[in-house]
């Protein structure tokens, strides 16, 4: 029953892993009015039919901090790379010059700034969200043991494993969001 419980707080550890590890990836999709190359990891391609991420289509590339460079394996996506571009509405206009696509970076607004630091925001409180939920899933499951057999001692340090477990991860989830925003705030 005891190695019951152990996996009962290693699955909840995974979910919290998956679920700041989620959040992080996300947060890099987020501009911050330098070159991110990761701004194009959501932007779908229409390749030869079947719709592709971008980075799977060709090398990005961010030569300096304005400027981003984006050149397709296949010369002919070149209209449909760029189509997609303007069709995810990231702020950009792609410029090409048939070889390659040139993307120059504008400076964020301070309005932008702001919507973005409160996107990022509205983000880490689902992943905080998403914690808890896991913290209550692992407890009531902990509380169902104890009536299979488990001592409500151990049942009790389990608990308070999983709750150490959820204020670790609530604290990465600030500070990826502090580091977000300092980011996105700094011109």
């Amino acid at each position: 029953m005891i190695d019951k419980a152990k996996q009962v707080v290693a699955d909840a550890k995974a979910k919290m892993t998956d679920t700041v590890t989620h959040l992080d990836e996300n947060l890099k999709n987020y501009r911050a009015g330098k070159a991110n190359t990761g701004v194009f990891n959501q932007v779908m391609v229409s390749y030869y039919g079947n719709m592709t991420p971008l980075p799977q289509t060709a090398s990005i590339t961010a030569p300096d901090a304005k400027t981003m460079l984006i050149q397709p394996w296949d010369k002919s996506l070149i209209h449909a790379i760029e189509k997609a571009i303007i069709d995810a509405n990231l702020g950009f206009t792609p410029q090409n010059n048939g070889e390659c696509i040139r993307i120059n970076v504008p400076a964020l607004t301070e309005e932008r700034r702001r919507e973005l630091v409160k996107k990022s925001r509205t983000e880490g409180e689902s992943s905080k969200v998403s914690i808890r939920n896991t913290r209550r899933d692992a407890v009531d499951a902990l509380k169902k043991m104890v009536k299979e057999g488990l001592p409500e001692d151990s049942e009790k340090d389990f608990e308070d494993e999983v709750q150490k477990l959820t204020d670790n991860f609530s604290k990465k989830v600030e500070e990826l969001l502090a580091a977000k925003e300092k980011e996105i705030m700094t011109v």
